[in-house]
């Protein structure tokens, strides 16, 4: 497998490389005539000088200069004017002349010839100074001036060798928390603050190992909910089924008036248990929709809904306020059976002659959907786990399985909105429904 640390590293480092590289080529393509004229200490701005000196001074003055500078540093110098005849007589010495005539190539001589030409400034006269470097004392030179240039950039390299592997270790160890978190994640072992330390990051790691905790949390809290949700369905499931084995063992050993009279109870746990199944289905299809999101008019399925409850409970007054239009895009059919749950759940508290109060209104960017009750209300401790599946506050006498709350939250939560459940300050129940008006990512 390769490593990201190796690849990271080895970029940084054939970085570092090229970057050496070419500053050394560019060294020796500048260390050409003209930058040795530039930076040599015997030969830098030295034109300038002497023909200052020859110009105020004299031949003598200048040839002075020009002995002095061959004691100093061994450079012969010739100096040749417009015509190019030696102004001075200069420090080259004959047997030199007589060598370098009868050979024009600088790497079979035992110096280095270097010209530069100035023109002076007060008389405008063009000057032409040859110098004549041996070599050991170039190649001297060129050891001596790149050495600084090569130190530092050895101190570079070590630097920056130090930086690469800092950055490459912040990059990869980043990598290896993540790596774990999710190895923990797909074995079930996942632990919400093992990656507490690098969500503290203020850097996209850090943003990442939040939104990683989130998603973990998230599912962990799914499966538990399945995981408790299979417990209760077995155990929801048992009841039923327990009475139906209970009766038909009855039925078996009853004869004529006594069988006939046990079937009713036969038929009714049938009815219960297809009932609980059916919620259950509904449950699981709440979270599995998978069609394309359409407009929902609510308006049209509020009325429904109220026409059902009239039916079902022609004596219970239902008040109904619904802006005019009011619509979203969602799921209607989800829509429809979530609000019909809530009215349901309302119709099993609420007196006779007391009524039913939904609203529905517009807000800027979703839609709030309240259903009132008159009911006794539920205990202030038992509200935040209402929408559970099966969970039922003590003291409900009221047929039901606990799940058409959960089908109302869940729904809800797939059109990336809420359900909240209070008592009203002046009695009874209250389910507020927030729906956006676009469907969003569930909560």
């Amino acid at each position: 497998m390769r490593s990201l640390f190796w690849r990271i590293l080895a970029s940084f480092w054939l970085a570092i490389a090229l970057v050496a590289g070419l500053s050394v080529l560019m060294g020796h393509v500048l260390n050409q005539d003209a930058w040795i004229l530039s930076r040599h200490p015997a030969l830098k701005d030295f034109a300038q000088q002497w023909v200052e000196v020859y110009e105020t001074q004299g031949a003598d003055a200048a040839q002075q200069l020009l002995e002095q500078r061959k004691r100093q540093y061994r450079i012969d110098t010739q100096v040749l004017n417009d015509s190019g005849e030696p102004v001075v007589p200069g420090t080259f010495p004959r047997r030199a002349q007589a060598f370098e005539a009868r050979s024009d190539d600088d790497r079979q001589l035992p110096w280095r010839r270097l010209t530069a030409e100035y023109t002076s400034a007060n008389s405008q006269d063009t000057y032409l100074l040859i110098y004549r470097i041996p070599h050991p004392l170039i190649d001297a030179w060129h050891r001596e001036s790149l050495s600084g240039p090569l130190s530092a950039l050895g101190i570079a390299l070590v630097v920056l060798t130090l930086f690469s592997l800092l950055v490459t270790l912040s990059i990869t160890r980043p990598l290896n928390r993540l790596r774990g978190a999710v190895h923990d994640l797909g074995q079930t072992s996942y632990q919400q603050n093992s990656l507490a330390q690098l969500a503290g990051r203020g850097d996209e790691f850090g943003v990442l190992a939040n939104d990683f905790n989130r998603m973990g949390s998230r599912l962990q809290s799914l499966i538990g909910s399945q995981r408790q949700l299979l417990r209760d369905v077995s155990h929801e499931l048992r009841s039923p089924l327990a009475r139906l084995r209970i009766a038909m063992a009855l039925a078996e050993r009853a004869e004529g008036p006594q069988r006939e009279q046990l079937w009713p109870r036969l038929t009714r746990e049938c009815d219960r248990l297809e009932a609980l199944i059916s919620e259950i289905l509904v449950l699981a299809r709440v979270d599995a929709e998978q069609a394309a999101a359409e407009t929902v008019d609510l308006p049209l399925i509020l009325g429904g809904i109220r026409k059902d409850a009239q039916l079902s409970a022609p004596q219970q007054p239902l008040q109904l306020e619904v802006e005019r239009g009011l619509q979203l895009e969602g799921w209607p059919t989800l829509v429809e059976r979530a609000l019909d749950n809530l009215v349901r759940n309302a119709l099993r508290f609420t007196p006779s002659d007391q009524p039913i109060e939904i609203d529905a209104r517009s807000e800027p960017e979703q839609v709030v959907i309240s259903v009132r009750d008159h009911g006794p209300g539920c205990p202030p401790e038992h509200l935040a786990q209402l929408g559970e599946p099966f969970y039922r506050a003590p003291g409900q006498s009221a047929a039901g399985h606990g799940l058409g709350l959960a089908i109302a939250r869940r729904a809800a939560e797939r059109h990336g909105g809420s359900l909240v459940f209070s008592n009203h300050p002046n009695g009874g129940f209250l389910a507020r429904m927030v729906l956006p008006k676009v469907p969003g990512a569930p909560t």
